[in-house]
């Protein structure tokens, strides 16, 4: 990597920094250990009636355009209020983590949909929460309204 930066200078070293594919969702399983495990629980497993678990889930939501919308601006703008998920009934408050840049909200939800069955599993992009967070803020509740639609339209797991 030393010779490479010798020759290409310092745009090389940017470019190899950046994580890609499965490099960006280990970031993401360490950003994930740091802000998500105390309530999603390590792996996302969730615990049953407090926290929903992700892992087999989020990669489902993920399958279409606007599952992945709405997983940026759960993570964007948070949510409250009662939801089902995996048949079970969850009423309680997440965060926003609005104050994270992009990449790294990118990365956690790369990994995060890497916990599921989905091959290759779904990734996230920077440019792609930009676009949601251009969006403006949403109010929770707004989300939790998001969410119900995009449940009606396609069922969440």
């Amino acid at each position: 990597m030393n010779d490479m930066i010798r020759r290409y200078g310092m745009a090389a070293a940017l470019f190899l920094a950046l994580p890609v594919g499965q490099a960006m969702a280990d970031d993401g399983r360490d950003l994930y250990g740091a802000t998500c495990s105390l309530c999603h629980q390590a792996g996302g497993n969730g615990v049953p009636g407090q926290f929903p678990a992700l892992a087999g889930r989020v990669d489902q939501i993920a399958a279409t355009a606007q599952g992945r919308r709405y997983l940026a601006h759960v993570l964007l703008n948070g949510l409250s209020g009662e939801i089902k998920a995996g048949g079970q009934s969850y009423s309680g408050y997440m965060p926003s983590f609005s104050s994270q840049p992009d990449a790294v909200i990118a990365a956690v939800l790369t990994y995060i949909a890497s916990l599921g069955a989905t091959q290759p599993a779904p990734k996230f992009s920077a440019n792609e929460i930009t676009a949601a967070r251009a969006e403006g803020s949403l109010a929770p509740a707004a989300i939790l309204e998001e969410r119900n639609k995009l449940n009606a339209a396609h069922p969440l797991p």
